[in-house]
């Protein structure tokens, strides 16, 4: 299409997004100021996903459209069985992939993004790579591999040496897991020499830097204790807060681009116009100019990670279970219905913040109803049951922090108790018109069967030590939470959430 038409009758006329066809794009669609051919390489990233994709990528296209970063392209790394349909997509439009920012008055912006200049599938060729993670000039390997790959047990903070770890520490192995392939090419780095790249995790957990050099570490010591030692003392692992909400890609926003811009996009992401990155400044190999594209760089990450965990990410959790025994679909339904957003704001003012350090720069009470102001935008679609997934990983991590930290304090937790009775009524997997429920979670099972003892033992769901510790032994935490269970039972979501605080 030419960049003076309009909008596609129907998408019959539209062009597949290659690097050829850039410069004949709508006209609405920005594109790379820079040719994504001179890149070279310099940041490696496991786990490519949507919102990696819409989060750090984009960060680094900003600085290539400043005419800087140039060796510091992105190379994705898949390691899933899954992740081949990412390689399947990206190839053909040579790894150029569309962001498209949706605004709550229907306004769409999409932009071409080019940071990313490849992406293998280790099982495909396990030597190239690692051979990629070897290479000087590959000087970060940053992470999204989620919560659950740092296979940490969340009430001891201990190492979770699973069949996929224990296989990788096998003599002579082929390395599987992300923790496999960053130590064997930080083993062959320090044998031959070579400086040991960053590790720069970008999950959503308190402290992933520090969480990511403890569980590396103890993994290589399992391995080989000196090598253990080199990587304690010797490799950088910055901690950062993330924060985008990036919905899971349909077919409706491929048709949508094709239809309104003339432009086909195998695998595009659609996210909210927000966006922050706040990130630890410890990058002995070099970085690239962050705090030109928008990201704040400081000493100390810890005050705006909680912020987020416990504000946005908690509240997340709320909209999920609530949400959706409720009968709602969207967050943004739940959102934008009153009883909700009272519900919400009442967490994250009388609970959640009370448990925060003042964050540098940032006004908590505009914060708190800009997340309302977010969650309610129509225009991003995210699914409850997205939302929803993982949870073994997600509550621990995001609400019980601040259950703790009001007990010990003499705090408020009614609300955070009621979302983890939200949690267990949820996975007793059927709603409240008795559909069922796809519980999606690395622990399902167990979930599923605690859940399944409610009613009969209304404190069975928290006997999990690994997921509550002594939550179950603590008399003001168990009475409001079975009280809540109840209600939840007795009267439903909604008329629970009328009365309860």
């Amino acid at each position: 299409m030419p960049a003076s038409a309009g909008p596609s009758d129907g998408g019959n006329d539209a062009m597949q997004l290659n690097r050829t066809h850039l410069p004949d794009l709508d006209a609405r669609v920005a594109v790379p100021s820079y040719d994504p051919a001179t890149l070279t390489p310099g940041i490696v990233h496991i786990g490519v996903g949507g919102f990696h994709r819409a989060h750090q990528a984009v960060y680094l296209d900003r600085l290539l459209n400043q005419g800087q970063a140039h060796d510091w392209a992105i190379i994705g790394l898949g390691l899933l069985p899954g992740d081949a349909a990412m390689r399947n997509a990206l190839a053909p439009q040579d790894h150029l992939y569309t962001v498209t920012e949706k605004h709550p008055d229907g306004t769409l912006t999409p932009r071409v993004v080019g940071a990313m200049i490849d992406y293998l599938f280790a099982p495909d060729d396990p030597g190239a790579a690692l051979a990629l993670l070897v290479d000087p000039a590959v000087r970060i390997v940053s992470l999204t591999i989620t919560e659950g790959g740092y296979h940490v047990d969340q009430a001891s903070g201990e190492l979770v040496v699973d069949a996929a770890l224990a296989a990788d520490l096998e003599p002579d192995a082929t390395p599987a897991t992300a923790f496999g392939y960053l130590v064997e090419a930080l083993a062959r780095r320090h044998t031959c020499g070579t400086p040991p790249f960053t590790v720069m995790s970008c999950d959503n957990i308190q402290g992933n830097g520090s969480l990511a050099r403890r569980m590396i570490t103890a993994y290589a010591r399992l391995r080989d204790p000196g090598l253990a030692d080199w990587i304690e003392a010797e490799v950088a692992f910055p901690n950062s807060m993330v924060d985008r909400i990036t919905p899971v890609t349909t077919d409706a926003h491929r048709t949508a681009l094709r239809d309104r811009f003339g432009l086909d996009d195998n695998w595009p992401v659609v996210c909210e116009p927000f966006l922050q990155w706040v990130l630890e400044d410890h990058f002995p190999s070099g970085r690239p100019a962050w705090s030109h594209a928008g990201v704040q760089l400081v000493d100390e990450v810890l005050p705006y990670e909680l912020m987020k965990l416990r504000l946005l990410n908690a509240s997340h959790q709320a909209l999920a279970y609530l949400g959706h025994l409720a009968g709602y679909t969207y967050a943004h339904e739940a959102a934008q219905d009153p009883l909700f957003a009272d519900f919400l704001l009442g967490y994250m003012e009388r609970e959640a913040t009370p448990t925060l350090e003042p964050v540098p720069g940032v006004d908590l009470d505009a914060y708190r109803h800009t997340l309302i102001e977010r969650f309610a935008n129509p225009e991003v679609r995210d699914t409850l049951a997205r939302l929803a997934e993982f949870t073994s990983d997600r509550i621990p991590t995001f609400l019980l922090p601040v259950v703790h930290h009001a007990l010990a304090h003499g705090g408020e937790f009614r609300r955070a108790a009621l979302v983890v009775a939200a949690w267990a009524r949820y996975a007793e997997g059927v709603d409240e018109q008795g559909r069922p429920i796809d519980v999606v979670d690395l622990r399902r099972d167990e979930v599923m069967t605690r859940a399944a003892r409610n009613r009969d033992e209304p404190v069975a769901f928290l006997a999990d030590l690994s997921l509550f510790g002594d939550l179950a032994e603590q008399p003001a935490f168990t009475a409001v939470y079975t009280e809540a269970l109840a209600s939840l039972h007795t009267i439903g979501a909604r008329a629970t959430l009328e009365h309860w605080v």
